[in-house]
């Protein structure tokens, strides 16, 4: 009983109402009141209390204030997480071949047969070996650019067409051979040509030329850049490996990636290929023939 009466006491003190007024200074009317309590106050407090935590927590984890907190990472830092993984990757593998040429030097000095078969993949290419295909845009174009220019005496046309024309008698190599999954809409800024092939293949370059870029973006992944005559570039993106470095020339059809699926905007294993021209993109599709 002796405790039961402060438990009474602290309760009715909580539930106690008070009421706080404002008055105007000049004439001590009543401006406004409400009546409150502390259990009132303790409750309102408790509710924003929450309120606020649960905004602070939708901000940090859903806009790039989170950046800012200590020990949270970056972009830079998760694509550098994202390349030191594929790196250690590669060196596992690379280690896993090793071991096993190493194991296989022991069986023959031993005298035992090689316990693991080792063979890489010939990517070279022949040039010998290269057969073009014209596509049947490229020839309904050159139809309608010989029956415009037959009775056409002064022989005058626009500079676009006179580039276009000069384009279009360059033969160029399939960087890949595969099927389009997405074209190219310079309205929706896909500036190239999407093609999904078998997996691990050699990507070529599609002229000689000189490597411009060599590097890796988090949207985009592997990406390389070739810079060719004629103010023409060639670009290849999301691949899973690059085999040429910046300032290294370049043949047609030689081996200079490795088809896969890197980088953030991407939605499978593909190439995105892109063809620009004095700075202007290209449809690809005009051009060159993916079709295997």
């Amino acid at each position: 009983m002796v405790e039961a009466k402060p438990k009474k006491k602290l309760i009715k003190k909580l539930k106690h109402k008070y009421k706080l007024i404002i008055y105007n200074e000049m004439t001590y009317e009543e401006v406004w009141s409400i009546r409150l309590s502390r259990l009132n106050v303790a409750s309102l407090v408790g509710i924003v209390s929450v309120i606020l935590i649960i905004l602070t927590t939708i901000i940090i984890a859903f806009t790039p204030l989170r950046q800012y907190i200590p020990g949270y990472p970056t972009d830079k830092l998760r694509g550098n997480m994202i390349m030191n993984s594929i790196r250690i990757d590669s060196l596992e593998a690379e280690l896993e071949s090793r071991d096993k040429y190493l194991s296989n030097i022991r069986n023959i000095i031993d005298g035992k047969e090689p316990e693991y078969k080792i063979s890489k993949k010939d990517t070279t290419v022949k040039i010998s070996e290269v057969t073009f295909k014209k596509s049947k845009e490229d020839s309904s174009f050159r139809a309608i650019v010989e029956e415009e220019e037959k009775y056409n005496v002064a022989n005058v046309t626009s500079s676009f067409e006179t580039d276009f024309i000069q384009i279009n008698k360059i033969l160029f190599f399939p960087p890949i051979k595969g099927m389009i999954t997405n074209s190219f809409k310079a309205v929706e800024n896909h500036f190239g040509t999407d093609i999904v092939a078998k997996p691990n293949v050699s990507v070529f370059s599609v002229l000689d030329g000189t490597v411009i870029l060599a590097s890796w973006t988090f949207e985009t992944g592997y990406v390389i850049q070739v810079q060719h005559k004629n103010n023409l570039v060639s670009v290849y993106k999301h691949v899973s490996e690059i085999l040429k470095k910046e300032g290294q020339k370049v043949k047609i059809g030689e081996p200079i990636a490795i088809y896969g699926n890197s980088g953030e905007q991407t939605t499978g294993p593909h190439l995105h290929f892109e063809l620009w021209y004095n700075g202007k993109p290209l449809n690809p599709e005009e051009f060159i023939s993916f079709n295997q």
